[in-house]
């Protein structure tokens, strides 16, 4: 995987041999940057990757300016990655915490511009991700969630929900606050 576009540009990211991730696709992650840099100043936001496996979107979010990235990840060697990726490539405007989703989203206090949620497709409850961060604390009023899932999943009854875009096997589904 590489960084499509901003300051780390070209660099690539590299996953060890057993991760067990489905990292964002560069084609779809591209065409997803393609559409929110129409709509949004990056280095006037805050993100927060949820569910950030290999890191793909939250290293694009970083390297395009955003003001600051906070990574979830709850698999160790997930998070052990993009620690390790961080410190290599110097990243100072990204923070990883290991941590359980539903456990973070009850504790979490501060709100971000961008949430962008990439579950594993399989995950229990997958399909309630959507509302319990649209109900949680963590979008900020004008928010934008995005996110990441199978064709199987269809967001359009959530409040909220403003647009679906397909890439092959990847869906991004728009929410705002």
């Amino acid at each position: 995987m590489r960084i499509i576009s901003g300051k780390y540009k070209g660099r690539i990211i590299s996953p060890p041999k057993n991760f067990k991730a489905r990292p964002t696709t560069d084609r779809a992650r591209e065409s997803l940057f393609n559409i929110l840099s129409n709509t949004i100043d990056f280095d006037k936001i805050n993100v927060l990757d949820l569910f950030s496996g290999t890191g793909s979107v939250g290293f694009e979010f970083a390297s395009r300016g955003a003001k600051y990235v906070e990574m979830i990840e709850l698999n160790f060697k997930h998070f052990k990655h993009l620690k390790d990726t961080i410190k290599l490539m110097s990243i100072d405007n990204i923070k990883v915490i290991r941590a359980d989703f539903f456990h973070y989203i009850r504790k979490k206090k501060n709100s971000f511009d961008i949430v962008f949620a990439d579950p594993p497709f399989d995950m229990e409850n997958f399909e309630t991700v959507p509302e319990l961060i649209l109900n949680s604390n963590l979008l900020s009023k004008n928010g934008l969630l995005i996110i990441e899932h199978s064709k199987s999943f269809n967001f359009k009854t959530i409040e909220g929900f403003t647009e679906q875009r397909n890439y092959g096997g990847v869906n991004f589904s728009f929410f705002n606050k």
